[in-house]
């Protein structure tokens, strides 16, 4: 087992569902989807310490297994904690090449809260 398996933990993905509420609005429903294996880190980068300085979420690195492919904004609940994190990069932005040992792809994420509008 390599370092990286040690350190994976479950994650649930959120799915998001915009229903009708019957009076010509809408109700905003969040639902567990699928759970997938994935080791996050904290950024502590000096470049990352500014953005927060003026602003950002705080900003982390979730390494999971190549054939994992997350979308833009996929909402991740971490099942030890319950703690929610939001994906901010595309889903080929940082993965290894086919003809790599390594098995692994990298996301950026943020903290996130399932009350943010969006």
């Amino acid at each position: 087992m390599s370092l990286l398996e040690e350190n994976m933990q479950d994650f649930v993905i959120i799915n998001k569902a915009i229903i009708n509420d019957g009076y010509g609005g809408t109700i905003t429903t969040w639902t567990d989807g699928a759970t997938i294996q994935g080791a996050i880190t904290y950024s502590s980068s000096s470049m990352t310490q500014i953005a927060q300085a003026l602003g950002s979420a705080s900003v982390y690195t979730i390494t999971v297994k190549k054939d994992i492919e997350l979308d833009f904004h996929t909402v991740l609940r971490r099942v030890e904690d319950g703690k929610i994190f939001r994906v901010t990069a595309n889903s080929d932005d940082n993965k290894t090449p086919k003809g790599a040992g390594l098995n692994m792809r990298q996301y950026s994420c943020e903290e996130w809260s399932l009350t943010d509008n969006e």
